[in-house]
């Protein structure tokens, strides 16, 4: 799919809307989706990221608004797109009583693969991902970073131009997930488009472009980068005792201009609205307890604060 500029994308979203009931789980989802990057779903959970993943999909019908992928309508052609699609969902869904290789292989004929090339390609997985001493094993006995590495090779086992994960890294640990990440950026380096939703504020600064999602609706869009450099707010440490940064939180965030202020350690990391004329001596003389204060370097956390920040008054009762 191409825009008027030549611009490539692989998924195009239109004000994509998806209701049950009385509640609104995406709400007017507007988004395109460059070819051949890893581009990320940021949020909480219950956010609308996985069901706006299955709306990509064709797994749920929209209310309203429009959705292609890979130029095709879906869910109207979702049938076509299946083809050159690859799916790993948050829970690992292959058959625990099965070996790595039976698993593959049922996989693969699920997939349509021709059998004279099944084979070559179930060598090829097993290699790319080190599953090489796990052929014949259960995959109920794997652990956790082999049984993701199974599930990412069941999932490209037909070569798809396209692959969707949700919340893939939730139940590995830090260095499975460091290796995952890796094995992304070679697809991508391969000519595959990725669409990957996590909360780990590090996996999505990894995205070549991120969209923030809260209650369903888009907060913030773009680079990691250019997000954390264009944030609007000015971010500034301020350090102390845990038990004084407790109460000192308590007062900066009822404040309307300290759209976030976090503990971290013996350090509260506190972000000021942009606009006020020396923001750090307003906040010492404003809130003098804090002692000295040092600037620092806005970060993806930071952006995600300020996106949602709207979300977290209104629940506090703030508006």
């Amino acid at each position: 799919m191409t825009d008027a500029a030549g611009r490539n994308y692989c998924i195009r979203t239109d004000k994509l809307t998806r209701k049950f009931g009385d509640l609104t789980a995406v709400d007017h989802l507007s988004l395109n989706i460059p070819a051949g990057e890893i581009y990320g779903f940021l949020g909480p959970n219950g956010s609308g990221k996985s069901t706006s993943i299955r709306l990509i999909c064709g797994l749920l019908s929209p209310s309203s608004g429009k959705v292609e992928a890979l130029g095709y309508s879906i869910p109207r052609q979702a049938e076509k797109l299946k083809s050159r699609l690859g799916y790993m969902t948050q829970k690992f869904s292959l058959y625990q009583d099965l070996s790595v290789d039976e698993n593959l292989r049922f996989i693969a004929s699920i997939q349509g693969l021709p059998k004279k090339i099944r084979e070559s390609r179930i060598r090829e997985l097993r290699r790319q991902f080190h599953l090489e001493k796990n052929r014949d094993q259960l995959t109920g006995t794997m652990s956790g970073g082999q049984k993701q590495r199974l599930a990412l090779a069941a999932a490209i086992i037909h070569n798809p131009s396209l692959l969707i994960l949700d919340e893939p890294t939730s139940a590995v640990d830090p260095e499975s997930r460091r290796e995952f990440w890796e094995y992304l950026f070679e697809l991508v380096g391969q000519g595959m488009s990725i669409l990957v939703s996590t909360h780990y504020m590090d996996e999505a600064e990894r995205c070549h472009r991120l969209a923030i999602i809260q209650k369903g609706r888009l907060r913030a869009e773009g680079e990691p980068r250019k997000l954390m450099s264009g944030l609007g707010a000015e971010v500034f440490l301020a350090h102390g005792r845990s038990d004084e940064l407790i109460h000192w939180r308590k007062e900066l965030v009822s404040h309307n201009d300290i759209p976030g202020c976090t503990q971290i350690g013996n350090s509260l990391r506190i972000m000021i609205t942009s606009g006020r004329k020396n923001p750090e001596a307003w906040l010492s003389s404003t809130f003098p307890f804090l002692g000295k204060v040092e600037q620092t370097r806005p970060n993806l956390e930071d952006v995600f604060v300020k996106a949602t920040h709207q979300d977290h008054i209104q629940e506090e009762g703030r508006l």
